[in-house]
């Protein structure tokens, strides 16, 4: 099937889910958007896409994307008075054919969803990312899918349109914990990273200076380089908060009590989001832990006003 001639559905138009829909505007596609507050989908008009006043509007649609932030808001979009099945009878429609779902939410929940929407005849596949908005629009995230794999071959042109990389991994919902573990290793690294970095500067070397160096090493990764300006320049503008961090390795350890696997670097990490957020620094972005770590070894940051690259470009 072509994918020009699909009837798409977007729920979500956050930081994430706004860059995401607009790749598919700008791709072709017939979208359709809705978000809790219209003002932030309102954007998208002007590049083409449809702004529905309600979400059981998108229900006519083939394949409806959803990114959210946590399941109880997925449950909320999806099932909820207002939701997207909310005029919808299982077996009588309308649904539509495919939810890919695209937050970080528990394997448990991944798979309730699953089954619920099955009742309405909607298969899922779960996709969730690894990036965020400057990686989107830098044309550089990655899904990892997991369900049907004939859904995920019908949506994987539809992928390609918002990012290069998309890799299908199993049925169920495999792609949920390879994501949690995605997001666990995001929180251990950082904190490594913030560890090493003020290391360096407390023995002389400047920040820029030791992460350059990193960066171009065999140890040096999209991520770091990705978090360099923000560790040279102390910009904290947020692309992922620590809440939403904390909530990630709390998947993480849950996952590991599951599966009986030992966690110490990412319970220690968990502790340190935690120990930030409540020292207060809950509203930045969560390389915030620099700071923390910086306090800790009785150093004062100052930016150092150093023009550095993101490696996005």
């Amino acid at each position: 099937m072509i994918t020009k001639t699909l009837k798409l559905g977007w729920i979500g138009t956050g930081r994430m889910g706004f860059a995401m829909a607009q790749r598919l505007v700008r791709g072709g596609c017939d979208l359709t958007v809705w978000n809790r507050t219209r003002a932030k989908a309102e954007p998208l008009a002007e590049e083409g896409a449809r702004i529905a006043n309600h979400l059981s509007e998108l229900s006519a649609c083939d394949v409806v994307f959803c990114m959210v932030a946590t399941f109880d808001d997925v449950e909320e979009v999806v099932f909820g008075p207002q939701g997207l099945l909310s005029k919808s009878r299982p077996g009588k429609g309308p649904a539509p054919r495919m939810l890919v779902e695209c937050s970080s939410i528990s394997l448990e929940g991944s798979a309730e969803l699953r089954s619920r929407l099955a009742e309405f005849g909607t298969q899922m596949l779960a996709a969730p990312v690894s990036g965020n908005a400057k990686v989107i629009k830098a044309g550089k995230i990655s899904f990892v899918c997991s369900g049907p794999k004939t859904a995920y071959d019908e949506v994987a042109p539809l992928l390609a349109h918002i990012g290069p990389s998309s890799s299908y991994v199993g049925e169920g919902e495999l792609s949920r914990i390879v994501k949690i573990c995605h997001n666990v290793m995001l929180g251990v690294v950082t904190q490594c990273m913030a560890e090493i970095t003020v290391l360096a500067q407390k023995a002389g070397v400047p920040r820029h200076a030791f992460l350059e160096f990193l960066n171009q090493s065999v140890m040096g990764s999209m991520f770091t380089r990705y978090k360099t300006p923000a560790f040279v320049n102390l910009d904290f503008k947020v692309t992922f908060t620590p809440y939403l961090l904390r909530k990630d390795l709390d998947l993480g350890l849950e996952a590991g009590r599951k599966y009986e696997v030992p966690m110490p670097l990412a319970s220690i990490s968990r502790d340190l989001v935690q120990s930030m957020m409540g020292n207060g620094m809950a509203d930045q972005d969560f390389a915030t832990l620099l700071v923390q770590q910086a306090k800790a070894s009785a150093l004062e940051l100052e930016p150092e006003n150093v023009p550095v690259s993101d490696g996005l470009h």
